[in-house]
C-alpha cells in the first residue's frame, strides 16, 4: 500500500474507532504495514488502537469493559479491511515500544466465504468501469484488457493490497487517467447497533457544522499564510475545501495577504478538493465582472454545469498585483483546476513542475465492503482554451525543479516591488536583502 493510501485508511480508522469507544478512551488508532512492525507480513496490515489505561491491568480491564466493541470491529475489518488481518489495543505512550502490554485479536477467518475473491473484486470493476466511465469507448478498451489478464490468471492469489495496487496500474497505463483506481476501502460496514449519544448530528445543518468542525482540524487546507520580506504575500494551500465549509477561513487568509505587493500561491502539496472551492478562490483574485472560469460535462446526464467568478466576495479582492503559482509533479485534480484557470484567464505565471494531470471529477463505486473502484464520471472544459489538462498537466510558464520553485518565484515578486514607485525605504530595504539572499 502507498504511503499516501495508508494515510488516508488510518484517518478513517482513527474516526471510526474514536467514533466507537470514545474519543477521550482511544487516544489514537495507527494502521502499519509489511515492514513497520516484524510480526507484520507481506500483503498483511495491523491496526494498533492505543487506548486509556496506564498499564496491564488497566489494559486488562479496559478489554473486560469493552469486549463487545472489540469483537465488532474486528469482524468489520474482517469484512471492510480483510488485509488487517492483525489488531491490536495497546497503551498509549510508550505502548508502540517493545514489551508494552497489548491485547491482540487476530483474524480467525471465519468470515472468508463473506469476502469476494480476487476475480470476483476484477470482474465486478469493469462491470462498474463500463457502466459510469466519462469516456464508453476507452472504459469498453480498458475493461477487455483487463479481462484478457484476468483470464491468463495475471490477477489470481494476490493479497488485498496488490491487487488493488496492480489493477490500478494496470488501468491508468491503460487509459492515462490518474483519478481511475481500485483502492481499499468498499460500500457501508454491517449495521451495527450503537445508542446515539443525544447531540449526535441527525440533520443537515449539523452534519455541516460537523463536517465544519472537523476541516478547522487542517484549516481547510490552509497550512500557511505569512507575509515575506518586501511586502510579498505567501499562500500554502493543500488542499481545496468546500466553501460553505472555508468559506470564513478563505475570507481570513485573502484579508491578511490583501496588502501585499505581490503573491506567491503555493499549490506543490495541493491534491484536490471542490470546484466550488477553486470559484471562490479564483474569485478574491478576478474583479466583480462576470468571469467564464470552467465547465464540467456529466456524461450520466448529458448535462453541463458552467462556473463563474463571484460578483461579491465577503472581503479584499487581490487586484493589478502579480500572482505566481508554485506547481509541482504531485500537484493534482482541484489543485490544478485552480492553477489552470488563473494561467488561463492570464491572472498568474505557474512556476515549478508540470502537474500530475487529473482533470476528471470522480466518485467511488463499491465493489465489496472492502474494496471500491474511483471513476471519473465527468470531465472539465476550460472556456479560454476548450480542454483540460487531463494527462498532460498544468505546463508551468517558468519550468524549475518544485525545490526551487519557492525561490524563483520569490525572486520575481521582489523585483516587481523593487520596480514600483512610492515604496516606503524600509520595504525597499527589505526586498533588496530578500533578493541577495535567495538569488545568492
Amino acid at each position: 500500500m502507498e504511503r499516501a493510501e495508508q494515510a488516508m485508511v488510518e484517518r478513517v480508522i482513527n474516526h471510526e474507532m474514536q467514533e466507537r469507544f470514545g474519543a477521550g478512551v482511544v487516544q489514537r488508532a495507527v494502521l502499519l504495514q509489511h515492514g513497520d512492525d516484524p510480526a507484520i507480513e507481506p500483503g498483511q496490515l495491523m491496526v494498533r488502537v492505543f487506548v486509556e489505561a496506564s498499564d496491564e491491568p488497566g489494559l486488562t480491564a479496559w478489554q473486560s469493559a469493552h469486549q463487545g466493541g472489540i469483537d465488532n470491529i474486528r469482524r468489520e475489518l474482517s469484512l471492510r479491511l480483510p488485509a488487517a488481518r492483525l489488531l491490536e489495543f495497546t497503551i498509549d505512550s510508550p505502548g508502540d515500544q517493545p514489551g508494552a502490554p497489548r491485547i491482540s485479536v487476530p483474524d480467525d477467518g471465519s468470515l472468508a466465504a463473506e469476502q469476494l475473491s480476487g476475480r470476483e473484486i476484477v470482474a465486478k470493476a469493469m462491470e462498474l468501469l463500463r457502466a459510469n466511465y466519462v469516456f464508453p469507448d476507452q472504459a469498453e478498451r480498458a475493461a477487455t484488457a483487463i479481462g484478457a489478464r484476468l483470464e491468463a490468471g495475471e490477477y489470481d492469489h494476490l493479497d488485498e493490497i496488490t491487487l488493488t495496487e496492480r489493477l490500478t496500474r494496470d488501468l491508468q497505463e491503460i487509459t492515462g487517467d490518474r483519478h481511475l483506481g481500485v483502492r481499499l476501502g468498499g460500500g457501508p460496514g454491517p449495521p451495527r447497533e450503537r445508542v446515539p449519544e443525544p447531540e449526535e448530528p441527525r440533520d443537515h445543518e449539523a452534519r455541516r457544522l460537523a463536517m465544519r468542525q472537523r476541516g478547522r482540524l487542517d484549516n481547510f487546507g490552509i497550512r500557511r499564510v505569512e507575509r515575506l520580506d518586501g511586502n510579498v504575500g505567501y499562500l500554502d494551500v493543500r488542499r481545496v475545501a468546500m466553501p460553505a465549509n472555508a468559506g470564513p477561513a478563505i475570507t481570513a487568509a485573502m484579508e491578511l495577504v490583501a496588502g501585499t505587493y505581490a503573491l506567491l500561491l503555493d499549490l506543490r502539496h495541493n491534491h484536490g478538493g471542490s470546484p466550488e472551492g477553486v470559484v471562490v478562490w479564483c474569485s478574491y483574485l478576478l474583479d466583480e465582472r462576470p468571469t467564464h472560469l470552467n465547465d464540467i460535462f456529466h456524461a450520466d446526464t448529458g448535462e453541463t454545469r458552467q462556473f463563474w467568478g463571484l460578483p461579491y466576495v465577503p472581503g479584499t479582492r487581490y487586484l493589478e498585483r502579480p500572482v505566481y503559482v508554485l506547481t509541482s509533479g504531485h500537484t493534482f485534480s482541484g489543485g490544478e483546476d485552480f492553477a489552470y484557470t488563473l494561467q488561463a484567464l492570464g491572472r498568474a505565471q505557474v512556476i515549478g513542475e508540470t502537474t500530475g494531470g487529473g482533470a476528471h471529477p470522480t466518485r467511488p463505486f463499491p465493489i465489496s465492503a472492502a474494496v471500491h473502484i474511483g471513476i471519473p464520471f465527468a470531465r472539465s472544459i476550460n472556456p479560454v482554451t476548450g480542454t483540460n489538462w487531463q494527462g498532460t498537466g498544468v505546463v508551468p510558464d517558468v519550468a524549475v525543479p518544485e525545490a526551487e520553485a519557492y525561490d524563483v518565484a520569490y525572486a520575481k515578486a521582489l523585483e516587481h516591488v523593487l520596480a514600483l514607485d512610492d515604496v516606503p525605504p524600509p520595504v525597499l530595504d527589505e526586498a533588496r536583502e530578500a533578493l541577495a539572499a535567495v538569488t545568492g
